[in-house]
């Protein structure tokens, strides 16, 4: 009888230490699934280290275009990668823009912004590796791949002043209130605080670099709040209603970056919606634990809002791109579960 009941017990330890390892590795699979989201993109150009920042979403021809910076296998030059995709989700990349050498380019460009006018695709983008010389440039596009460069770049850079040191980094070009808005960010004059400006030209403008006039009393919006440190760039916009909302990030990479979200009648004056980050990074050990920064706000063909934006969770040795949904509710955008 003793041995019966001893077999009895055992077999059950061994049912239970099944069950246990059953539970225990689906829960392993459950945590490591929720660290990597449905999208989660980075360019494999850098052997063993995906790359991917400063993401910016457009449709283009009955599809999906993303372009983003990425360094070359050597890191040494930045230039902008291309990806397209038809569900946001998945992404096949399909080329890369270079500098120009030669050219204010030639160390690199990085930190695109996209329109589309007249069946055209503007792209605006940044010098990069220049310091206080750094200034934007534009270029256009027929097919999303090939790109003819303007011949007046760079074709904004703020006047050196007493705001400003005359760097003009992460360009965002929007129509609003019968003009188009170029905003950019800039270090003051002593290289340390990033922040944002503005400058304008018409509708009907060729966005060469005669047509933009620089907003006066700049800047606009710098960083106040003790979660934006020393730093607000990459500004994007979006009407909606009355306002324009502008998602920015807050701090420089990886402290962590975060983003903040102000809005505006004018497009110049700017409050923001709250004193706390709109998105965070994420918890210890998630893939954007170091940060969700540079963000990019889309309104699909559906009428959806998608908020793309960077992340990783090793300070920076790889960088991932991925995308939350957004809704509205009283004038305010929030996070969609």
């Amino acid at each position: 009888m003793e041995k019966l009941k001893r077999l009895f017990i055992l077999k059950n330890i061994k049912m239970l230490r099944f069950l246990f390892f059953i539970f225990f590795g689906s829960m392993i699979l459950t945590v490591g699934n929720a660290q990597n989201p449905a999208m989660y993109y980075g360019d494999e150009s850098l052997p063993g280290r995906p790359f991917s920042k400063d993401p910016y979403v457009i449709f283009f021809q009955q599809k999906y275009w993303m372009y983003y910076s990425t360094p070359d296998a050597l890191k040494k030059e930045w230039h902008i990668g291309i990806a397209t995709s038809t569900d946001l989700v998945q992404w096949d990349k399909v080329g890369d823009i270079y500098g120009l050498k030669g050219t204010v380019e030639e160390k690199g460009i990085c930190a695109p912004g996209a329109l589309i006018k007249d069946g055209v695709l503007h792209l605006f983008y940044q010098t990069y590796g220049n310091g206080k010389s750094d200034a934007i440039c534009h270029a256009t596009s027929k097919d999303g791949i090939n790109f003819t460069r303007n011949t007046t770049n760079p074709i904004f850079h703020p006047t050196e002043s007493d705001w400003s040191c005359g760097r003009a980094i992460d360009a965002e070009v929007v129509s609003y209130k019968n003009n188009y808005f170029l905003y950019f960010a800039t270090r003051d004059t002593s290289y340390k605080i990033q922040q944002q400006g503005v400058a304008l030209t018409a509708l009907n403008s060729n966005f060469n670099k005669e047509s933009w006039s620089e907003v006066p009393n700049m800047p606009m919006l710098k960083p106040t709040l003790p979660w934006e440190k020393n730093c607000i760039e990459a500004a994007s916009c979006i009407q909606k209603g009355k306002y324009l909302y502008m998602f920015y990030a807050g701090a420089y990479n990886n402290e962590p970056q975060q983003i903040g979200v102000a809005k505006s009648k004018d497009g110049i004056h700017w409050e923001r919606i709250s004193e706390e980050p709109f998105l965070k990074n994420g918890n210890a050990g998630t893939w954007n634990e170091s940060e969700s920064g540079h963000p990019h706000i889309l309104k699909t063909k559906e009428g959806k809002y998608f908020l793309f934006f960077q992340g990783n969770k090793d300070k920076g040795k790889s960088w991932y791109i991925s995308k939350v949904e957004i809704g509205w509710k009283n004038g305010r955008p929030y996070l969609k579960k």
